[in-house]
C-alpha cells in the first residue's frame, strides 16, 4: 500500500499537458546554439521541464525542445521516436549534433537510442538526471506496463544494454544522482561507466526537476 501511495504521488506530481517547446530568439554563442532535447520519465511530459527551460534560456540557449512519448509503452519504441526527433531537429536547425537531457526512465529511452539505434554519432552531450540507467526496483509497483517491466533490474531490456558501452561515441556524458532520490533504487543505478558522475548531497527524484543549482551545472556542462 505504501508503494502504491508513493507511486500515485509520483504520477500526480508529473501529470500535466504536453508541448513542444522552442526558446525565443536570443543571441547565442557557438556553444549555446547546440540544440537540446529534454526527455521526461515515467508518467511525465513536457511540462516537467519548465524550470530547466528557463534556466537554459537564461544562459543563452536558443534551441530547446521537449520529447513526449508514451511512457506506458516499450522503451524501445520510445527510443525509436527519440531517434526520429533527433533527426528532425538536426534537419530543421542544420546542426550536426544535439545534446540530450533526460530524467528518470528517460535515461533508458536515451540509452537504447544511443547504444542500440546508433544514436551516439548524432549527440554531443548527454546529461542524465536521476536516470533509471540500470533499472530500479521501484518499477515493481507498476509491472502492468511494459515500460516498468523493462525498467526492473535484471530485465531482458537492461541485460541487452549491459552488453554494450555505457557511454558510446565521442559525446560527453554526465549524471546527477542522490541518496535521497527515493524512486531510483538503488540510487547508484544512475551512474554510467565513463561518465562524469555527480553525487548530489540530498535531492528527491522530483525535486531534481526544479533544482536550479543542478540545472545550472547541467547547462554549463552542455555549453562546455
Amino acid at each position: 500500500m505504501r508503494i502504491r501511495t508513493r507511486l500515485g504521488a509520483f504520477a500526480a506530481a508529473l501529470a500535466t499537458t504536453a508541448a513542444l517547446v522552442i526558446a525565443p530568439g536570443v543571441p547565442a554563442s557557438a556553444a549555446t546554439s547546440t540544440p537540446v532535447i529534454f526527455v521526461h520519465g515515467y508518467t511525465g511530459n513536457a511540462s516537467n521541464w519548465t524550470t530547466a527551460l528557463s534556466v537554459f534560456r537564461a544562459g543563452g540557449f536558443t534551441r530547446l525542445y521537449t520529447y513526449d512519448y508514451n511512457w506506458a509503452g516499450s522503451n524501445q519504441t520510445s527510443a525509436a521516436g527519440l531517434r526520429n526527433m533527433v533527426n528532425s531537429v538536426r534537419s530543421q536547425t542544420g546542426a550536426s549534433k544535439v545534446a540530450i537531457v533526460n530524467h528518470s526512465m528517460g535515461g533508458l529511452v536515451t540509452r537504447w537510442y544511443l547504444e542500440e539505434l546508433g544514436g551516439s554519432a548524432n549527440v554531443s552531450h548527454v546529461a542524465s538526471i536521476a536516470g533509471a540507467n540500470h533499472g530500479t526496483t521501484f518499477a515493481g509497483a507498476c509491472l502492468i506496463n511494459i515500460s516498468c517491466v523493462e525498467m526492473y533490474p535484471g530485465s531482458l531490456f537492461i541485460t541487452d544494454l549491459a552488453d554494450g558501452d555505457e557511454t558510446p561515441g565521442s559525446a560527453r556524458y554526465g549524471t546527477w544522482y542522490s541518496a535521497c532520490d527515493g524512486i531510483i533504487i538503488p540510487y547508484t543505478s544512475t551512474r554510467l561507466s565513463g561518465a562524469t558522475n555527480n553525487n548530489v548531497a540530498c535531492e528527491t527524484h522530483i525535486g531534481f526537476l526544479t533544482n536550479t543549482s543542478v540545472l545550472t551545472q547541467i547547462r554549463s556542462f552542455i555549453a562546455s
